[in-house]
């Protein structure tokens, strides 16, 4: 009877929670569906739908004509306008390296490490790609959001008992506005939610994969997420936008933050009124150590007040309208002067074959004996003010875009204007973009942050990473969690966007005429040449290795092989180099377990301190000499 009880129990706790969960979740969606909404209007506007509307009941929907012979021409200046921006933004993948905590050695050479984390991770995950998705999200709906979690499918695979088991690794996605609920649309910032809801429609596939659960799909609206199960008022009625996902489920998780109830935190996951899981919040992503949401926010523009940001197609929304009608009425008014209006007296003539056939050329027009003949109105010429109207519509697009002129009137500009004021013009309109080039860059910014607190929960006593090196060779590291200890993540070069690759490389050449970049004798060292031979595009010469760093380099790789096997000496070895880098990772190495590794790198340290005597007193003895 008391087992029986318990679980009548946790039967009635599930399905509490679960139900919570749901009213919770349609509670959000009904109080931000009129932001929804716009962004419905927005996508329209985008794909050329641009008579869509949003009605009194809160649909989407594509206006009718009032008569029949309308022109419903659409003349759509938003898509290029969004190009432009998304071009703009694409420029702005800055190089993030970790800011050493101290200035010793070990500090130094964990920043390092965690810089190479970061970097190849930024690759690894194609980040590039990602980012640019998630700027499409944003310049569209105003926002958009990464999820950064620790999967353990991916990684390099060891066995284990017959068994192949994934190492775990980072891994980043885009998400889209439409699925992320935070608890009040009037918190700025994500840190500031109590709780967010990341609901999404999920193949049944993927659900019995993650979760062990069988379900029965159905097909669900990717942006109300609406199904035959959750019916949602909302409708989205356009014809050209549609996003229904077949053989799916509404996979609802709600993240709440630590509490004093629940110190970690809680993730609840819901899907068909089921309860799929529940745990504390998994990731340890916060500052010092704190656990945190999974997600990263990025904004085009910041709406003050709002959690979501906002998109430059609202306020370009009602100038394509007016810009649409100017150009139909336009059209309407060119057809009347080329086609004519006829004038008949009732009765003179067949009006049927007329509307069927009209006036073509060589018709014998048959009216009435005695009647008047029929004749064409006057329309006279278009009026000025359709021409006036189209063009400030079109500079009114520019002044809420943000976007210049200079590429559409490239051939005016070059013949009135010189370079630096074509220059300056190009400032002034990229300053405009400023606050949107910000919020990316603060994106990128906390995204690498939770990679490497990632990393640092999650990467064990033993990992190896592989980069590129020096003159395009493979370089490894091997690393633990203990080797990240800060994430003090800053921009090496901050690329803007007002910076074109041949204006940096006219710098470049600038300060090599002016003498800035050699020494007191008027050199350029190896080190500053490989830099400047990368700017200009020219990084891969096999000319401008640095031995110092190669040599660097292979003693990282001996550090790496000392776990597994012997590691030799050799008479080329830059002695001096090995000896610092031994000596970094003997200092380092803790436990007795790892005394075999210290005396093996003890003797092989003892072998280069000896060759490095040698070759001293050899040129000591010649300098004596």
């Amino acid at each position: 009877m008391s087992k029986k009880k318990i679980t009548n129990s946790e039967d009635r706790y599930k399905e509490t929670l679960v139900n919570s969960v749901i009213e919770d979740f349609n509670a959000r969606r009904e109080e931000r569906s009129s932001i929804e909404r716009q962004w419905q209007l927005n996508i329209n506007y985008l794909m050329g739908n641009q008579y869509a509307e949003i009605t009194p009941t809160g649909e989407v929907k594509e206006e009718s004509k009032t008569y029949y012979w309308q022109s419903r021409g659409v003349y759509n200046h938003i898509a290029p306008i969004i190009e432009a921006r998304l071009a703009k933004l694409s420029v702005v993948r800055p190089v993030m390296s970790v800011r050493a905590s101290g200035p010793e050695d070990n500090d130094l050479k964990t920043a390092e490490i965690s810089t190479e984390i970061l970097n190849s991770a930024y690759y690894r995950l194609n980040l590039d790609e990602k980012i640019a998705e998630a700027c499409m999200w944003a310049e569209n709906c105003g926002s958009a959001f990464y999820k950064i979690i620790w999967n353990s499918n991916l990684g390099n695979e060891y066995e284990y008992d017959g068994e192949k088991i994934a190492e775990g690794d980072v891994d980043v996605s885009v998400v889209s506005p439409f699925e992320i609920f935070p608890d009040s649309l009037f918190k700025t910032n994500i840190n500031d939610c109590k709780s967010i809801i990341h609901a999404r429609a999920m193949d049944v596939d993927d659900v019995k994969a993650l979760f062990g659960v069988e379900l029965q799909g159905e097909e669900i609206d990717v942006f109300t997420l609406s199904g035959l199960n959750m019916s949602y008022n909302g409708g989205f009625k356009s014809k050209k936008v549609s996003g229904v996902q077949k053989n799916s489920v509404l996979v609802i998780e709600r993240y709440e933050a630590p509490s004093t109830i629940y110190p970690n935190g809680r993730v609840i996951t819901v899907a068909h009124n089921e309860l799929l899981a529940i745990s504390e919040l998994p990731y340890k992503n916060g500052v010092d150590g704190k656990r945190g949401f999974p997600f990263v926010k990025q904004s085009a523009n910041v709406n003050g007040g709002c959690f979501f940001g906002t998109s430059i197609i609202e306020r370009l929304i009602p100038v394509q309208r007016a810009f649409n009608a100017v150009k139909n009425r336009k059209q309407e008014f060119l057809n009347r002067i080329s086609m004519g209006v006829l004038t008949v007296e009732d009765g003179s003539i067949d009006v049927d074959d007329l509307v069927d056939d009209g006036l073509s050329p060589g018709k014998i027009l048959v009216y009435r004996q005695g009647s008047k003949e029929p004749s064409f109105m006057t329309a006279g010429n278009v009026p000025n003010d359709f021409t006036y109207e189209e063009e400030r519509l079109l500079n009114e697009f520019v002044q809420i875009s943000a976007t210049n002129e200079i590429t559409r009137m490239a051939e005016l500009y070059s013949n009135n204007l010189s370079g630096t004021a074509i220059e300056l013009l190009n400032e002034q309109d990229m300053s405009r973009m400023s606050i949107t080039v910000d919020e990316l860059k603060l994106a990128i910014k906390t995204v690498g942050k939770h990679i490497l607190r990632l990393y640092k929960q999650f990467a064990g006593s033993e990992r190896i990473l592989k980069c590129a090196g020096v003159g395009k060779r493979v370089k490894l590291y091997y690393f633990n969690s203990s080797d990240i200890s800060s994430d003090d993540i800053i921009f090496d070069t901050e690329t803007e966007i007002t910076r074109t690759p041949a204006q940096k490389k006219a710098t470049v050449m600038e300060l090599l005429n002016n003498g800035l970049l050699t020494d007191k004798d008027g050199r350029i060292s190896e080190r500053t040449k490989s830099k400047i031979l990368q700017t200009l595009g020219y990084g891969s010469f096999e000319s401008v290795k640095d031995l110092t760093s190669l040599h660097r380099a292979r003693a990282e790789k001996e550090n790496i092989d000392v776990y597994e096997k012997e590691i030799l000496v050799e008479e080329y070895d830059e002695h001096e180099v090995h000896i610092d880098e031994h000596m970094r990772l003997l200092l380092t190495l803790e436990g007795s377990e790892l005394s075999t590794v210290k005396t093996k790198l003890y003797e092989h340290i003892k072998i280069h301190k000896k060759y490095d005597n040698i070759e001293k007193n050899i040129n000591l003895s010649i300098v004596k000499e």
